[in-house]
């Protein structure tokens, strides 16, 4: 199933199910209120067309935004790190405020504490089935479906004073402020079932700004997979639906080229699969 909240004209928010361009209407509110059950996701009855509708993020606020960072190889390297050997270290999580969220067609505003605003395309699992300490082989059994993100990263920051730029905490922190700004983690355009994705480590991501192709890889291509990374994040915190987990980003984002993001610019990120999430940055 490809389920999708939305605003109607009037300004009501909707979820429902997306069939052959329309989307039939299974209640109010986002996606939050069938996420624990999307097995007995019930039939809509009144149905909309997707052209009269506008999309937003299939989660409006989740409970937890995960992300995990440093888990394509090749992205590692670009940006300067050594190759990883997984055996040696744990998942590199960390955690986006709700407010980060944006969703698709929303326009991303460049902030004032950042001149150098990044892209991060990524396969985004979502918890359909809560659990503390899930073993990795039941795992992708408490995804409840995928969609696509946008990690978007301010990767310099600047508050308008000198600060000592060599001290360790100073650079990580600000490496972690430039992840938490308002709409840094687009999400959607809708979510696809967890039983329409038979294996979440065989997509292709891709993502272009402005139709020039800066990111190309496939899942594959992680460090730690999903199941991992489900499973990693269960043993700090219990999970619960509706919490959303970025998986991670391959190789071309604009740090490692020196090329950043302007007013006026437009990123798509496109998951086998999951449709395309367009944002514009303003």
């Amino acid at each position: 199933m490809k389920l999708a909240t939305y605003r109607l004209p009037d300004g009501r928010v909707r979820h429902g199910e997306i069939v052959r361009g329309r989307v039939t209407d299974l209640g109010p509110g986002d996606l939050s209120a069938v996420i624990g059950a999307l097995g007995e996701v019930p039939s809509g009855e009144a149905a909309h067309a997707l052209d009269d509708v506008t999309l937003l993020a299939p989660l409006l606020r989740p409970g937890k935004v995960l992300a995990v960072a440093a888990n394509y190889q090749e992205h590692v390297t670009e940006t300067g790190g050594e190759p990883i050997d997984k055996s040696r270290i744990s998942p590199r999580l960390f955690i986006k405020p709700a407010t980060s969220v944006s969703g698709p067609g929303e326009e991303i505003a460049l902030p004032s504490v950042s001149p150098s605003v990044d892209w991060e395309a990524e396969l985004v699992a979502v918890i359909g089935r809560g659990g503390k300490d899930i073993p990795v082989e039941d795992a992708l059994d408490h995804v409840g479906g995928y969609t696509i993100g946008n990690d978007v990263s301010a990767r310099k920051m600047d508050y308008g004073h000198e600060r000592d730029t060599e001290d360790s905490a100073v650079a990580f922190f600000d490496w972690l402020n430039g992840k938490w700004l308002d709409g840094f983690a687009a999400l959607g355009p809708y979510l696809v079932t967890a039983d329409e994705v038979p294996d979440p480590q065989k997509l292709d991501v891709v993502l272009d700004v402005n139709g020039r192709v800066r990111q190309r890889g496939d899942t594959g291509q992680m460090i730690f997979d999903v199941a991992e990374l489900v499973a990693f994040a269960s043993r700090l915190m219990t999970l619960e639906p509706g919490d959303v987990i970025y998986t991670g980003t391959p190789s071309g984002v604009g740090v490692a080229s020196g090329e950043f993001l302007s007013a006026g610019d437009e990123m798509t990120v496109r998951v086998t699969g999951l449709g395309s999430l367009v944002n514009r940055v303003r």
